[in-house]
Order: structure tokens, then C-alpha cells, then sequence
């Protein structure tokens, strides 16, 4: 396990879309487990592969209602919505109001290849879809209604 540097916005790397993860192997438990290590050490609430230079759909969101690892992840339901300020350990410095649903099935893979699904709800439910837009290459700078610089 280890601390990755995390990505910059600016990088073409967070603006490409991720690829399939095949091969659920000691690779890919290495990938979220220095995922998970190192959101931790950055004190947010997700970070998705392409963060840290890997351009492969695995996610962990580290909540209130635990940690959660997510392969090849999709979003199969959605309702209601919820505005609110939201950060990215990609962009320092600045946050950004974004509306984004309410209550979000999530459809995907654990590290060892089994099919899950599960409903977030509230802020875990923002965390999921605003790690899930890094594997489509899209920012939550892109749907803030608007961004500021850093807050005292």
C-alpha cells in the first residue's frame, strides 16, 4: 500500500474516459488499496483511478457510512436532487455549487469480480456520482452552477 500524488486539473489524464477494469487481480487490490490510503492521507470523501494516473473504472468513496470500493461502477437509478457545495482533491482551492440526485442505485463489481448493488442516499450519494463522473472524464467543475476560490 502507498500514498499516490493525486492529479491536477489541468492534466489530460482526468479528462479521458477510463476503461473497463478485466482482471480482478493483485494489481487492481493494489490500485484501491493505495486509492483508499491515500484518500485518507488527503482527508476527502472519494477518489477515482484517474486521479492518481490510472485510467481504469475503480472508485472508493470513504463516508459516514463507511468505506466502499467500486469496479466498473453505473448508475441505474436515480431520483430527487440536492445543491450544495462540492470540492475536488483534483482541483485545490476552489468549490463549486452542484445540483446532483438525491438517492443513486449503483450497480458494480467488488475487487474480487462480484456483482453488487447498493443505494446511496444523501452525501454519499453526491460522493458516488461526483467520483463516478471521473471515469467519463468530466469534473464537478463542469456542472457547478458557479466556483469560488478557496474559502477561509
Amino acid at each position: 500500500m502507498a500514498i499516490r500524488k493525486v492529479v491536477q486539473v489541468g492534466d489530460d489524464v482526468l479528462r479521458k474516459k477510463c476503461f473497463e477494469v478485466t482482471s480482478f487481480d493483485e494489481k487492481l487490490w493494489m490500485l484501491l488499496d493505495d486509492l483508499k490510503d491515500t484518500v485518507k492521507k488527503e482527508e476527502g470523501a472519494g477518489l477515482a483511478a484517474p486521479q492518481v494516473g490510472v485510467l481504469r473504472r475503480a472508485v472508493v468513496v470513504d463516508v459516514d457510512e463507511g468505506f466502499f470500493e467500486f469496479v466498473n461502477p453505473v448508475i441505474v437509478e436515480s431520483r430527487g436532487s440536492q445543491t450544495g457545495f462540492e470540492g475536488c482533491l483534483s482541483v485545490r482551492g476552489k468549490h463549486g455549487v452542484v445540483t446532483r440526485p438525491n438517492v443513486v442505485k449503483v450497480e458494480f463489481f467488488d475487487r474480487y469480480g462480484k456483482k453488487q448493488s447498493l443505494v446511496a442516499k444523501g452525501f454519499f450519494a453526491r460522493a458516488v456520482c461526483h467520483e463516478l463522473d471521473h471515469l467519463d472524464g468530466v469534473l464537478y467543475i463542469d456542472r457547478a452552477e458557479f466556483v469560488e476560490g478557496a474559502r477561509d
